[in-house]
């Protein structure tokens, strides 16, 4: 969740989760003392940020990045005009579904945009691999190898999950390039905690691995959303007209994000 505040006026921004900013001119009087956060506040200064920007991670820290040209004590300011933002956040986190910690057989888990319960592949399974001796299990339509039925096949699954990523992530990428004429240079696929996609200015993009398990409109919408910013690096109303134009369903791809990246641990 992430709220930003422009150098001179408050307005609100799309990002992958979307923004639960204030209406436009609204401020809160500030607390006593925006201190009483410090266990769960960290500022961070970006000299690519143009705005103070306010962050919460999943582990309920907030996180106050402060622009090139700004200062510590305007971003407490802004962080303190937010309290109110920051309690409702919060509060809608801690509502949002999460993803199991271990995964057995019949646990479900978010597999190309569906919850689908890991099972055994039977030996007459269409899917199952003939003559296969090691355990299978489908997720969905998927097959995928683990080294037994027991124990947590989460890191096995995951693992396999990014192997299959790895392939399918850079080549929808650079087809999707070569339809908005986008020069990128390069594309890899990372095991990102907070994020869905990132670019430089050098012309990479890199993927979070998961949006392999994500619905194919949503997978896009970050492939898109990163390209859009190789000609635009900034979220500019400039910027969200050339995502519009080449996703006009970027905002249902967002409501989706907002309701089930909780589910892959975003």
């Amino acid at each position: 969740m992430v709220l930003v505040r422009g150098n001179v006026s408050q307005e609100q921004q799309q990002d992958l989760f979307a923004v639960f900013a204030p209406a436009p001119g609204v401020h809160h009087a500030p607390p006593a003392d925006v201190h009483q956060l410090k266990e769960k506040l960290v500022f961070e200064r970006s000299h690519r940020a143009r705005n103070y920007r306010l962050t919460l991670r999943r582990d309920g820290t907030a996180v106050a990045t402060i622009p090139a040209r700004g200062s510590q004590r305007e971003a407490e300011r802004f962080v303190a005009e937010q309290i109110e933002w920051l309690d409702r956040a919060r509060a809608r986190q801690r509502r949002r579904p999460r993803a199991a910690e271990v995964w057995t057989l019949g646990t479900r888990v978010l597999w190309r945009g569906e919850l689908a319960a890991i099972r055994a592949a039977a030996v007459g399974d269409s899917t199952a691999r003939a003559g296969n001796s090691r355990p299978q299990v489908c997720v969905s339509a998927d097959v995928f190898r683990v080294p037994a039925f027991e124990g947590d096949l989460r890191p096995t699954l995951e693992a396999q999950f990014a192997r299959r990523a790895k392939i399918e992530l850079p080549a929808r990428t650079w087809e999707l390039a070569a339809v908005t004429g986008v020069d990128v240079k390069n594309v890899t696929v990372r095991n990102q905690r907070s994020r869905w996609g990132s670019c430089s200015a050098t012309g990479t993009i890199s993927l979070n691995w998961r949006l392999v398990q994500t619905p194919e409109f949503v997978r896009d919408y970050i492939i898109y959303h990163e390209l859009m910013h190789l000609r635009e690096m900034n979220h500019s109303e400039r910027f969200w007209a050339r995502v519009e134009e080449v996703c006009p369903g970027w905002r249902e791809a967002e409501a989706w994000l907002k309701r089930n990246g909780s589910l892959v641990g975003l």
